[in-house]
């Protein structure tokens, strides 16, 4: 069988967004979505594909940092129900509108993220356990990840790290509840729209899957300030490149 002219790129864009994701909490999403419209698909295939592909790689993540003990159980119990009734309204309610009125919407919220990655690099996290607020947190967190393909990790791991909560139970609780969230949007895609871009899918699973032990490892050592300001460069650069597109300007 002749395998896609393209899979081992996307391969290894799931590999390079998974080892940041899992590293940091953040940015598989945002990243791969950036990179899809840049690359000319629609909003709502965008956001299926990318959240198909999340269900193989966040599960991995989500066992790998269970094995590594990064999992903080009360807060995964917290942001559990709320993000998974955020990503079906937010799945939902992408599937509904127009693909191509969405497009600058999108990339114009997507450079949003990627700012408020950079300024999460230069914010200092003393460490103190977060308890409130977490129901509107995870819902909304999961509403704007479903329907912008990514934002999960930046806007509930961001918060929590904002607030004080310690680093690495952060990433990998957040990891582990996008597990769910991920699921549930990827249901609510395939009754709505099926899905569609299978080797776009099957590159970023292969290389999510592969990358998701070493980023759970990466977590206790990883030095987050340059790589939070490198990923959030890239995802405005390609965010940028995605409306000048759109507005005819490249």
């Amino acid at each position: 069988m002749e395998l896609p002219p393209d899979l081992l790129y996307y391969i290894a864009i799931g590999v390079a967004a998974q080892l940041v994701d899992g590293a940091l909490g953040m940015a598989y999403g945002v990243t791969a979505s950036s990179l899809l419209l840049g690359l000319g698909v629609p909003p709502a295939v965008t956001s299926a594909t990318v959240h198909a592909a999340e269900c193989f790689t966040t599960g991995a993540s989500a066992a790998s940092h269970h094995a590594f003990g990064n999992i903080d159980k009360r807060l995964f119990r917290r942001l559990l129900l709320p993000g998974v009734v955020g990503a079906g309204v937010g799945a939902y309610l992408l599937a509904s509108l127009p693909g191509e009125a969405m497009r600058p919407w999108i990339a114009g919220y997507l450079m949003l993220m990627g700012a408020v990655i950079i300024i999460k690099a230069f914010r200092a996290f003393p460490s103190r356990e977060v308890t409130t607020h977490m129901a509107p947190l995870g819902f909304f967190g999961a509403l704007v990840d479903a329907m912008g393909g990514g934002g999960w990790g930046p806007i509930v791991a961001s918060n929590l790290l904002a607030r004080g909560n310690e680093f690495r139970l952060t990433v990998g609780t957040v990891n582990a509840v996008e597990f769910f969230v991920t699921l549930t949007a990827s249901l609510v895609f395939l009754l709505t729209l099926g899905l569609e871009h299978w080797d776009v899918i099957l590159g970023l699973a292969l290389g999510g899957v592969i990358a998701a032990p070493f980023g759970a490892w990466l977590v206790k050592r990883v030095r987050p300030r340059p790589m939070l300001v490198c990923v959030g460069l890239v995802v405005i650069g390609l965010s940028l490149r995605t409306l000048l597109k759109h507005l005819g300007v490249i």
